[in-house]
């Protein structure tokens, strides 16, 4: 993406580990094919704190195979905006649309994208983790294959929720789960609350959450979920099987990537039923593969979102099926970044869902 000449913007970037700079940068070019968006508002991801806790891990520090770029980058993935200007070739938006961004970079040639699966592109990457700008900037310029229209009805702060409720979709969406199945949930984080979320819309009614942390239990009861175990007070696997008939659940959620979680999960599912893995996990973990083969168990993996995902999420929200303005639990300046955002779902993290950093702001 080029730059237009000495115009500079303020943009957070991130530069390593506990290494975020407040900086001037060049304002970027709209060129063919492409949009200059203000972004609105902007949600603060897991990955972003374990990039800031740990990194460079997601981002790249050799060229990335598409985007060219390396560390320093700005941050922010999840995030809406309001169109500024449109280039050349570009028809079906206008300055002042409304959008949310749907993050995933991909080379658009490889054996996954040529079956439509960019979201397991050989060479992926996101916009704010990987290069092309990020929402934590006051300008970004991104090709129009990236945006979603947001509805009158659609806030676009809650726009900035779009992309982490996709991940819930997504994986409820390719998962077995049918309309009168038992789902239990590991963690009662963001992502389980979008898989609650997308689980409620689509009109399943025994939500079992297994979580921690008591502030997180209660979110949980309150995004819906109908029983919620403390898998340090409660054996998971007893509590599963008396809630559904001796038999256990027909499918388990990850949202936790936790060893001793994932070991209660598989025997709290029945024989048959599908471990569904959404959580990225920061070491390997072990599975018995008889656990699975004895009861003809299956476990799968589920990466982000796919083509369709996000527009399925705003229209479930547009049509009030889908709720989920509650999940903010914070609205900061991009000033406040740091101390206010990530340093505070560092160290409160059980009283935060969701916080938003206001760019542009608006509505």
């Amino acid at each position: 993406m080029g730059s237009s000449g000495d115009e500079t913007m303020k943009a957070l970037r991130f530069h390593g580990q506990r290494d975020l700079r407040f900086e001037d940068i060049p304002v970027p070019k709209v060129g063919k094919g492409q949009v200059k968006i203000r972004p609105a508002w902007v949600g603060i991801c897991g990955s972003d704190l374990h990039e800031y806790l740990g990194g460079a891990n997601l981002c790249p520090t050799t060229p990335h195979p598409i985007t060219g770029e390396t560390v320093p980058l700005t941050f922010g993935h999840e995030f809406s905006g309001t169109i500024e200007e449109v280039g050349y070739g570009v028809t079906d938006y206008k300055p002042g649309g409304r959008v949310a961004v749907q993050p995933i970079i991909y080379d658009g040639t490889c054996g996954a994208c040529e079956e439509n699966l960019h979201n397991c592109c050989w060479s992926n990457g996101f916009v704010g983790l990987s290069g092309w700008g990020g929402g934590l900037a006051e300008h970004i310029v991104l090709p129009t294959s990236t945006l979603y229209r947001l509805p009158d009805n659609v806030p676009l702060e809650i726009g900035a929720l779009i992309e982490p409720l996709a991940v819930g979709w997504h994986a409820v969406k390719i998962s077995p789960f049918k309309k009168g199945d038992a789902v239990l949930i590991l963690g009662g984080g963001p992502i389980g609350i979008s898989v609650i979320l997308a689980l409620k819309s689509k009109g399943a009614d025994k939500i079992i959450v297994s979580e921690v942390s008591r502030k997180r239990q209660e979110f949980a009861k309150n995004f819906g979920a109908d029983y919620v175990i403390d898998p340090t007070k409660e054996d998971v696997v007893k509590r599963c099987r008396e809630l559904c008939d001796g038999q256990g659940v027909h499918v388990v959620f990850d949202c936790a990537g936790v060893q001793a979680a994932l070991d209660k999960a598989i025997h709290a599912t029945r024989a048959r039923g599908t471990i569904v893995n959404i959580a990225i996990w920061e070491k390997a973990c072990t599975i018995t593969p008889n656990d699975l083969t004895f009861k003809e168990r299956k476990y799968m993996g589920v990466a982000t979102y796919q083509v369709g995902d996000f527009q399925e999420v705003i229209d479930a929200i547009s049509s009030g099926s889908m709720k989920p303005h509650e999940m903010i639990t914070g609205r900061i300046k991009l000033t406040e970044v740091e101390e206010k955002g990530f340093k505070a779902l560092i160290n409160d993290k059980d009283n935060q869902v969701k916080i938003l950093v206001e760019v542009g702001g608006g509505t």
